[in-house]
């Protein structure tokens, strides 16, 4: 025990003294003494039988000290590493010997042995069979010292040739093939530099150099130097005549027939064996290696035996016969077929002879009889090249031919083939990728005790999407045909696995799976098929999420998305639909969420299963089916649209959602004026329309463009009977119609000729949209000119044309009913409305005389009423183009609108130009509403308008607030008439609207004429209080007091209360400088 631990720690490596050595060394003297007086440097092959014998003892001795097989390997290579190294390195000079022990480390072993000869060592190797061993050293030594050893072996095996020598031969050749550079150990480095260190390439056999200092690793070569493959073919031919069994016989030709295929130019360029043909190769070997007891490998387990066959059919063809050598190594196979044909179809004709060397044989030859017919196709041969490549050819036809067995003459057990599989996986040979596919797609092999335990303990190797995705349809065949209950717990176990295998993927990997998924089995993934995944899920979904919803924060997006991908996998459609709930219902996490499921491209799936002509977005559905039509409150609506408008424009990400898609799903089912969605589809198709187009071709084409123009058409339509329509009945509010406004103007700039598949249909898209739009009000067709461009002409009331100078190539005049005579002024406002651009040109082509008293009179008096008839109809954005228009004539002085003094206790020496246009829209607005509320229109306004039509006024109120401020802060410096002036302008504005008010006949008008209210109080507190003049305070209190006496006479107690408060506060605080 001691030897071995010192054996196992010296720094000498293999060349440790120790008991092993000892053992050895015993040995070699009992063989020394039998041979006497001869030395053993002299030993014939003749001699072994006797000297051999205590050698073969203390070998045996030795492989039953050791504590496992491994270790004892270990040992057999040590030992021939020893043997072979005395051979190379006879023992030093007397000289040497006062150093040799301190600067050398084999010197010691080296003692120990006797000098030997290369008959000692290839007997050692037949006696503890290693050819493989023997090859790995043989390889390792220089290029030189390696082609002369094996001369050497040849010359030896060629010499009274046994069966035991044949069969070295055949195995070191068939080592030589198949070793593989890198896979060296110590012992076999050691030896390597141990050779190079004396000497190199020079003559070890002297052995009287002192032995040089080491230097460094040898040269790396290749496995197989130019000219070895060679030696072996010629001690093939010395020795041929000498192999009379059949079963050798294949080897040999198997071994020239596997070199002449692989390490010559007729092996095709990047050839490999499809997977399935390479399992079964390497399971046919196993098979007649375990059914065959001369097999070296019969009492090798099976993990031994499939790393030996799978070493067998990868050969590192590294080094290339030269063309000559491969012409004579065919000629040669040629006649060795011929010598030995007749007798191996004999043998090969009885099934029972079927072993491994003829399995391998009738296999090389097949793989040659191709790569032949490729090479004489593909190569411009000469006459002597193309005999030989024919005659072989068809020798080898015929010798297939007539021998009936077949590699493939015995099927393969089911359970052998996955066990072998499995074997390939746990030790990760070289194709164990390859095999993970086959293990996870064969679903004849799936679900048993091996197979769940080979993919429990080689979960990593499962780590690729494919081989998920394989997994899982293995799973679900599984699941679907076995339902008892041990059937359940297998898959618990395997469906865990699998989901370790998925969340170690990255999450683009992942995606790919998701789609494999939704591919595979829809919106419902595994739950379609495993119960086992249903059961519990939605408990599983409810407590990630809530996690997911408490950490709202960039750190925790990536956690999210890994919580996510999981619930995904299992049942992506009740993911999806709760991620959009959770978008609409809790506060603040629509974007969050929405970040997360735009991780997940995949899920942009399309679904064909209800109707296979139109896929169907399974997002879109998810959010249908989940959220749609649910939508309670405000708040909900708005998150609701934030999520969906990130998912179409996620940024960097991938969009989930196509404008397209939101629009056929949510808005095109809804355009209609009852429906109670209509407003926020509205509002999705707004976002839509402003996401731009990927494309050149712009989304909309696919959406029905002019089916959805008319339907906008229709809605806008219908506010010109809003407030007649019946109370009951469902229509979309007057903000809204600002919206249809900028959705129809966005529709006219995206929706052009391109729109439609030939300019043909697109002229006759026109034409059938401008017919169904000449039923509806006459506005309609206006707000259509960017679309309708030349094609028509703007059609408008005739009496239009009476006060306005129409160009005739552009406009034309329609008869209508309801605009009859003097009506031409409300055709003219109501044109104004349409858009800035139509104002401008309206403005532009008044024609009114400045010069006419009466005509400006009664110009101003028809201004009034017409804009008092289009008030209540008016969205917030076309008021604000009407008082834009009263602005520009005011002005202009085209409009004249008197200042009356009812609201003044004294002349004002004031300077008041700055803010006259100011008093006047205010004046404006106060005889507006005196005919609105006058008892001759007392009936003609529903109540349910008169809250519109204050709330129009209001704003146009506060407009007028900022005006003022405006104006006031454009004079000059230093004039102290500036604060009276705008303190006289707020009085001004405060009595106009509490006369307002006064009037209003409707009740619920008050909170917005109150904020205004309160706001014009705020300003002439801060520009009064900032009134530095000697009769300030004066002016002042006057100035409350007729506020206050003013507000006394509101009718309304709420708005008077407040105001009578807020006015009780005026200058009771320090006051600063004007807002």
């Amino acid at each position: 025990m001691a030897g071995r631990a010192t054996l196992t720690v010296c720094p000498a490596g293999p060349w440790a003294v120790g008991e092993h050595t000892a053992i050895l060394h015993g040995g070699f003297l009992l063989a020394a003494r039998l041979l006497q007086p001869r030395a053993l440097r002299e030993l014939r092959k003749a001699d072994w039988p006797l000297a051999g014998v205590p050698i073969t003892d203390a070998l045996r001795e030795i492989g039953e000290r050791c504590p496992s097989p491994r270790e004892h390997g270990r040992w057999k290579r040590e030992a021939v590493a020893i043997v072979w190294a005395k051979v190379l390195l006879p023992a030093p000079p007397a000289a040497s010997l006062e150093w040799g022990w301190r600067d050398d480390g084999f010197f010691s072993v080296g003692a120990m042995i006797p000098d030997v000869n290369h008959t000692a060592l290839f007997e050692l190797v037949k006696a503890l069979g290693v050819p493989r061993v023997f090859v790995q050293l043989l390889l390792a030594l220089p290029p030189g010292v390696c082609r002369e050893q094996l001369e050497h072996l040849v010359a030896y095996v060629a010499s009274e040739t046994s069966p035991s020598d044949i069969r070295l031969f055949l195995d070191v050749w068939w080592e030589v093939m198949k070793h593989k550079e890198g896979q060296e150990d110590a012992t076999v480095s050691a030896f390597s530099a141990l050779v190079s260190q004396h000497g190199g390439e020079s003559s070890l056999d002297d052995g009287l150099q002192p032995p040089k200092r080491f230097k460094g690793d040898p040269v790396n070569v290749p496995p197989a130097f130019p000219g070895l493959f060679m030696v072996l073919v010629e001690g093939l031919k010395q020795i041929h005549g000498s192999i009379a069994q059949p079963r050798m016989q294949c080897y040999a030709l198997a071994n020239l027939a596997e070199l002449l295929s692989v390490f010559t130019e007729l092996e095709p360029a990047g050839s490999s064996l499809p997977t399935t043909e390479y399992l079964d190769k390497v399971s046919a070997t196993v098979s007649l290696w375990t059914s065959d007891p001369d097999s070296q490998f019969h009492h090798s387990g099976l993990g031994e035996k499939v790393r030996e066959a799978e070493r067998t059919l990868s050969l590192p063809s590294v080094t290339k016969l030269s063309h000559e050598e491969l012409f004579a190594g065919l000629e040669f196979l040629c006649s060795l077929l011929r010598a030995w044909g007749e007798e191996l179809q004999e043998a090969l004709s009885s099934s029972e002879q079927l072993c491994y060397e003829s399995y391998r044989l009738l296999d090389a030859l097949t793989t040659l009889g191709k790569n032949l017919v490729c090479f004489s196709e593909t190569r411009d041969l000469g006459e002597d090249e193309t005999r030989v490549v024919l005659e072989l050819t068809q020798v080898t036809k015929d010798f297939l031919k007539e021998s009936s067995a077949s590699p493939k003459s015995k099927g393969l057990a089911t359970s052998l083939v996955s066990s072998v599989a499995m074997a390939i996986i746990a030790q990760k040979l070289d194709r164990h990728v390859d095999m993970c596919s086959v293990f996870a797609s064969e679903k004849t092999w799936a679900f048993s005790k091996a197979w769940v335990d080979c993919l429990v303990q080689n979960k990593a190797l499962f780590q690729k999407p494919e081989l998920v995705l394989k997994l899982l349809e293995t799973l679900v065949s599984f699941a679907t045909s076995c339902q008892d209950k041990e059937a359940r717990e297998l898959q618990v176990q395997v469906t865990k696995a699998i989901v370790d295998c998925y969340t170690e993927l990255s999450l683009p990997d992942k995606n790919k799976v998701i789609s494999g998924v939704l591919t595979s089995w829809g919106g419902p993934g595994l739950s379609l098929n495993l119960q086992v995944v249903r059961e519990g899920f939605q408990e599983d979904l409810n407590v990630t999420f809530n996690q997911i919803t408490k950490s709202v924060s960039d750190e925790g997006l990536t956690r999210a998305v890994a919580s996510v991908a999981r619930l995904t996998l299992l049942y992506p459609e009740a993911t999806v639909k709760q991620v959009c709930h959770l978008a609409v219902v809790n506060l603040g996490a629509h974007q969050f969420l929405a970040q997360i499921l735009c991780s997940f491209p995949a899920l942009s799936f399309l679904e064909t299963q209800n109707d296979p002509g139109r896929p169907h977005n399974l997002v879109v559905r998810c959010l249908e089916e989940a959220v749609w039509g649910k939508l309670s409150t405000t708040r909900e609506e708005e998150q609701f649209l934030q999520f969906l408008a990130f998912l179409m424009q996620p940024g960097s990400a991938t969009p989930l959602v196509s404008p397209a898609e939101v629009t056929k799903a949510f808005v095109l089912p809804y355009l209609k004026s009852d429906s109670p969605q209509i407003e926020l589809s509205l509002q999705l198709l707004s976002k839509a329309l402003g996401i731009q187009p990927c494309s050149e071709e712009h989304w909309i084409k696919s959406c029905h463009p002019f089916p959805l123009l008319l339907s906008l058409c229709k809605l806008i339509d219908g506010y010109t009977r809003y407030w007649h329509q019946p109370r009951e009945q469902f229509f979309p509010s007057l903000e809204t119609k600002d919206l249809i406004l900028n959705i129809l103007c966005q529709l006219c700039e995206v929706v052009g000729p391109e729109s439609a598949p030939s300019p043909e249909l697109w002229v006759q898209s026109l034409a059938w949209l401008h017919r169904k739009v000449a039923s509806l009000d006459w506005t309609v067709g206006l707000r259509l000119k960017k679309l309708y461009g030349d094609h028509f002409k703007n059609e408008v009331p005739a009496m239009l044309f009476e006060i306005c100078a129409l160009p005739e190539d552009e406009w034309t005049s329609q008869s209508l009913p309801a605009y009859g005579a003097g009506s031409g002024l409300l055709a003219w406002m109501e044109c104004c409305c349409v858009s800035p651009a139509l104002r401008d040109t309206m403005l532009a082509l008044l024609t009114v005389n400045v010069d006419n008293p009466d005509e400006v009179n009664l110009f101003s008096k028809g201004f009034l009423v017409a804009l008092v008839q289009v008030l209540p109809w008016c969205s917030h954005s076309e008021w604000k183009r009407l008082v834009h228009v009263v602005e520009n004539l005011l002005q202009r002085q085209v409009l004249h609108v008197p200042y009356t003094l009812e609201y003044v206790q004294y002349m004002p020496l004031l300077n008041l130009r700055p803010f006259a246009r100011c008093l006047q829209l205010s004046v404006l607005f106060l005889r507006g509403f005196q005919l609105l509320c006058s008892s001759s229109c007392s009936a003609w306004l529903a109540p349910e308008a008169w809250l519109h039509v204050v709330q129009l006024y209001c704003g146009s109120l506060t407009d007028l607030l900022s005006s003022v401020k405006g104006a006031a802060g454009s004079q000059p410096a230093g004039d102290g008439s500036s604060p009276q002036e705008v303190s006289f302008v707020c009085i001004q504005l405060f009595c106009h609207l509490l006369h307002v008010a006064a009037m209003l006949p409707a009740e619920g008008c008050g909170e917005p004429l109150l904020v205004v209210a309160l706001e014009v109080l705020s300003q002439y507190e801060a520009f009064s209080g900032a009134d530095a003049s000697p009769s300030g305070a004066l002016r002042r209190a006057n100035e409350r007091h007729f506020l206050g006496a003013i507000t006394d006479n509101v009718g309304d107690s709420e708005l008077r209360s407040t105001l009578l408060q807020k006015l009780s506060k005026l200058g009771a605080q320090p006051t600063g400088e004007p807002e």
